[in-house]
């Protein structure tokens, strides 16, 4: 008789964990698998999912984690480059998360891609990571991790202007983000001594550059589908990015700190593994233009960041640079993600993890 009071509390304690349980596996399963566009789903299922208190919460969680986590990792890769050479360390980075993810996929069913996949996604790859991720890299050795946040968000605004080339003429309003944005540029170039100065700053200038043209050739090649894109780009940049170091004459000239052993597993398991899988999360779960608000949001948490930790200054001609080209990115994001235009696009690596 005594025994009964605890079976059952036992069995209440199972029935309200269940629950939590079917949460965790319901996210766990959405960022393994391919995004899909909102319109291709049910509308029953995303009725349901965006009136359920326990969907809000994860979205939510999984906005909070790409602010912070992709804000914070450039103040990361500063701090991981005290005792890592450059091209080393970003190979290590996207090897193991590559690695990682690549197996994970294939361990829940995932096919393995075609030969003309692995083709598009090294190209793409050595695009976004090798130059516009390696250039972000070799730039932090002197450009403080706000600047190159600030600089790497005009992505969009290099995207809308590339795309001329392929015959995606600019509306009149994403003509004005332009202006926003690259008036951002010329005032954080103006600074205070080194902002955007000598070869690292015109390497952080060229890296969105790189990026932008990765994300629209990889709508015109055949690449994996899904999480998988951005396992095979990790994945192939990584060995790229050894073969880069090795040319470079990169090696270690003294002993690994704590510090940057520390910073570079919080780049693979975070800035790699955790941001890409919230972010294909929201892709799955919300509209792109929610997805991609961390383009906004992260300049900001990056200026928080380096300040707080690493003592950068925050001077009002970089605040200005950084309202400036969030106000242009905010513009041009929305002119493209309005609701007679949205839809998802198959970039990898997202426009994140990328540079984070």
């Amino acid at each position: 008789m005594t025994n009964r009071p605890a079976s059952r509390s036992r069995a209440r304690g199972v029935r309200e964990l269940r629950p939590r349980l079917r949460r965790v596996r319901i996210v766990v399963g959405a960022l393994t698998k391919p995004a899909r566009h909102p319109m291709h789903c049910p509308s029953h299922v995303s009725a349901s999912s965006e009136s359920s208190s326990g969907g809000r919460a994860l979205v939510i969680g999984a906005l909070l984690s790409l602010y912070v986590v992709w804000g914070s990792t450039y103040y990361a890769m500063r701090v991981a480059l005290g005792t890592l050479p450059p091209y080393l360390m970003a190979a290590t980075r996207f090897s193991i998360a590559g690695l990682l993810l690549f197996v994970l996929l294939r361990v829940r069913g995932a096919r393995t891609p075609a030969a003309r996949e692995w083709f598009g996604a090294g190209i793409v790859g050595s695009l976004l990571l090798v130059m516009g991720n390696g250039f972000v890299v070799l730039a932090e050795r002197t450009v403080d991790s706000g600047t190159a946040a600030t600089l790497v968000a005009t992505v969009p605004l290099w995207m809308a202007a590339l795309g001329w080339f392929w015959g995606e003429r600019p509306k009149k309003r994403e003509l004005v983000g332009l202006a926003f944005g690259f008036a951002g540029i010329v005032v954080l170039n103006g600074g205070d001594g080194r902002s955007v100065r000598g070869i690292d700053g015109l390497l952080i200038v060229l890296s969105p550059i790189a990026w932008a043209v990765g994300s629209l050739l990889s709508r015109r090649l055949a690449m994996p589908s899904g999480a998988m894109s951005a396992a095979c780009q990790m994945l192939l940049a990584g060995i790229s990015m050894f073969v880069v170091a090795l040319a470079r004459g990169e090696r270690l000239e003294h002993p690994i700190s704590a510090a940057s052993i520390t910073a570079l597993a919080y780049l693979i398991v975070f800035g790699s593994l955790l941001g890409f899988s919230a972010y294909g999360f929201l892709l799955h779960r919300t509209r792109p233009l929610i997805a991609t608000s961390y383009a906004y949001v992260n300049p900001v948490v990056a200026l928080g960041i380096g300040a707080a930790l690493g003592g950068e200054s925050l001077s009002p001609r970089k605040l200005a640079a950084c309202a400036l080209t969030v106000i242009g990115v905010l513009v041009v994001t929305l002119n493209r993600q309005s609701p007679s235009s949205a839809r998802v696009e198959s970039v990898p690596v997202s426009r994140g993890a990328l540079q984070k």
